[in-house]
């Protein structure tokens, strides 16, 4: 028998359908349901790739008896966190502020009559364990609190929206407290710290740190930091290490240590579109290191194999977990990816197996689980005879060789993953929704890394999502977040609008004699405006004014998790549409922008890189007025605060003209001037 989430087109959602757990969706008849019937609201939010989300529902979601009294004292109501960043990004502040931690799954306690949370926390046993008590203890002295504690809930949960409330409006910094020279310097340096290799817990991309960590390269400053170097790590922690997969391609999340060996095993699309970025940066910059065009080329591959529906955009993420065995129970973390040293020695020559030992982390007992995850020792060019062991494992394990396998279909859901007859492993369940936000991250990746190693394809796979985006996901002149198999749903939040148009702005800085790119990236800015931009505080809502009155409160998106804040990247694009149009409105808007999140920058650099990217933009702003030939030249150079227009009537006798912000230089007339004038104007504050 199923629930209500049968019918979700979420993957996510549809996990939770066979239940006992009488779930609904977030929708108004059931937050009306909840008011009526006087039940406090249990709301769990998680992600289909999210391992303790799906040891969650395997258990306490599927026992009977936390159902039986769930289902009586609790409207219970599921979200994908995909779908609804929104909802889920005020209750993850609201444990916050309770815990000091956050996490997945998310799982709230909200009064029906508000909606304001008064308990929260992460993962619960069914029985009490790691520290944790057992979830039906929980229920049960959650409703009793809830039916006898009148007034103390009322203190409590006035604390906590007040809090919710203070924090979104946040106050204006003193314009005078810091010059924004220091401010920006400021950032750099602590963006430079916190990607500095640590000694130990977990290691993430952090992308946006390294990204402002390598625009600080650029300037001579003073500082504790060979920030050179240390961007450089980052790019080979990456690049070499075990969240590389170096037999399929893609990047995996994270990995458990601080080595970057042992990864957690899922595949985001977000991380993939901003790792792609970042090496075609470090690459541009002048590490050329040959692992990270390898990364890039064998990311690539994986994303328009396995990632790319036939209408040409990107899915959204791999399980980490997956079957050993079509009548296995339950899916095993790692077990697409990991090698037993037995399997090794069945499929290698002796000389090859040699030789994957000594350049990848590959030992009788395993470093994982007693299995081998692959992690590179040394940076450099591999030999072509280890490429031919790699090709042999790849075969192992998708059942054909790189070379005649395009396409890699998805297994859509369990189900789908046991029964179909795949030639090689069984793989990791594929999450197929289109999200915009994230497509515009690796749309964004593929042209940086287009334009950087001259590279057709990867220019060709971003012109095809973004052209999927533009031509499906505008419905009653509204842009829509998500796709499901072809149906646009759910509004745009302000990430899907500040990521879609520096998308659209990188495809035109990568090919600036494709003007409707810009022209794109102009009227979906307008909406952006309309929608989401707040005239009393500045910045950017993270939801439209026609989509938030189910919230508690309307936040500003500006520190950066996984991925870049939205107010960060929406910034620099008003700066950027300010250089391409001479529209100073945008200029104005960004000038606001900055002013709003003033006191974060300067109270809290470490919570938000990507507005200090866009304060380097905002002083830094170049914008080179060319012919196409001289700008394409120039295109796989490190120019992080450069703009590109292609112009035909430049003076007699110049080749370009550099303008810096509200002011041009004199006419170049030599690509060495040019040149020289570009590479001033990117560091003169």
């Amino acid at each position: 028998m199923t629930n209500r989430l049968a019918e979700a087109k979420s993957l996510y959602l549809r996990k939770h359908a066979e239940n006992p757990i009488d779930w609904w969706p977030w929708c108004d008849e059931a937050l009306a349901t909840a008011r009526a019937q006087n039940k406090p609201i249990f709301l769990s939010i998680g992600y289909s790739s999210c391992h303790w989300c799906t040891v969650m529902e395997g258990e306490a979601f599927s026992d009977a008896a936390i159902a039986d009294y769930m289902n009586t004292n609790f409207l219970p109501i599921k979200v994908d966190r995909e779908e609804r960043p929104d909802i889920d990004s005020i209750y993850m502040q609201a444990l916050q502020m309770m815990s000091g931690q956050g996490g997945w799954p998310l799982n709230v306690f909200l009064s029906p009559e508000d909606l304001v949370p008064f308990y929260a926390g992460t993962y619960f046993p069914i029985d009490q364990r790691y520290g944790r008590p057992g979830f039906l203890q929980v229920l049960q002295a959650l409703r009793r609190y809830y039916d006898t504690e009148k007034e103390d809930l009322r203190q409590r949960k006035a604390v906590i929206l007040d809090s919710l409330l203070t924090s979104a409006v946040l106050q204006n910094g003193d314009p005078n407290e810091v010059q924004e020279n220091e401010l920006l310097r400021k950032g750099w340096e602590t963006s430079t710290g916190i990607i500095t290799s640590n000694q130990y817990g977990n290691s993430f991309p952090m992308i946006p740190y390294a990204e402002l960590a390598l625009r600080g390269t650029r300037f001579n400053l003073l500082s504790r930091y060979d920030s050179k170097q240390i961007c450089t790590q980052r790019g080979l922690d990456l690049a070499l290490g075990g969240i590389y997969d170096h037999v399929g391609g893609g990047f995996h999340r994270y990995t458990v240590d601080p080595t970057w060996t042992v990864p957690h095993f899922e595949k985001m699309l977000y991380d993939n579109g901003q790792i792609l970025e970042y090496l075609a940066n470090l690459w541009s910059a002048g590490i050329q290191e040959p692992a990270f065009a390898r990364a890039v080329a064998g990311t690539v591959q994986w994303l328009q194999r396995e990632m790319t529906a036939s209408e040409g955009y990107f899915y959204a993420a791999q399980d980490a977990d997956s079957f050993t065995s079509a009548d296995a129970a339950e899916p095993e973390e790692g077990a697409f990816y990991v090698w037993s040293y037995s399997e090794l020695q069945n499929l290698l020559t002796p000389e090859e197996l040699t030789e994957l030992q000594q350049e990848f982390t590959v030992t009788p007992g395993g470093n994982f689980e007693g299995q081998n995850v692959l992690q590179r020792r040394n940076a450099g060019q591999l030999s072509s005879k280890l490429e031919t062991a790699l090709v042999k494992l790849f075969t192992a394990r998708y059942g054909d060789t790189p070379e005649s396998l395009k396409t890699f279909p998805p297994a859509r859901h369990n189900q789908e993953a046991k029964t179909y007859n795949w030639p090689g492993r069984i793989p990791s369940v594929t999450d197929t929704k289109m999200i915009a936000a994230w497509n515009s991250l690796m749309i964004s990746g593929l042209a940086r890394a287009g334009g950087v190693f001259q590279e057709p394809l990867y220019l060709e796979l971003a012109a095809q999502a973004a052209n999927f985006i533009l031509e499906h996901q505008f419905v009653d002149g509204r842009f829509h977040r998500l796709n499901y198999q072809g149906e646009a749903t759910v509004l745009a939040q302000s990430e899907d609008y500040a990521f879609f148009i520096k998308a659209l702005l990188d495809l035109q800085a990568c090919c600036p004699e494709q003007k409707q790119w810009l022209e794109k990236a102009i009227a979906i800015q307008e909406e952006f405006d309309e929608f989401l931009w707040s005239v009393e505080l500045g910045g950017y809502f993270n939801t439209s004014s026609d989509a938030s009155g189910d919230l508690i409160v309307r936040e500003r998106s500006y520190a950066d998790n996984a991925t870049p804040s939205a107010n960060g990247v929406a910034i620099a694009n008003l700066v950027r549409l300010a250089l391409l149009t001479d529209n100073l409105h945008y200029l104005d808007l960004a000038e606001q922008g900055l002013k709003a999140f003033r006191s974060v920058m300067s109270s809290a650099p470490q919570a938000c890189p990507s507005l200090f990217t866009a304060l380097d933009w905002y002083r830094n702003s170049t914008l080179i007025r060319s012919t196409t030939e001289q700008i394409k030249s120039l295109i796989p150079q490190y120019l992080p605060v450069a703009a590109f227009a292609v112009v035909s009537n430049l003076p007699e006798g110049s080749i370009a003209l550099v303008c810096q912000g509200l002011k041009c230089l004199a006419p170049a007339t030599s690509f060495e001037q040019m040149l020289q004038q570009v590479q001033q104007s990117q560091t003169r504050a």
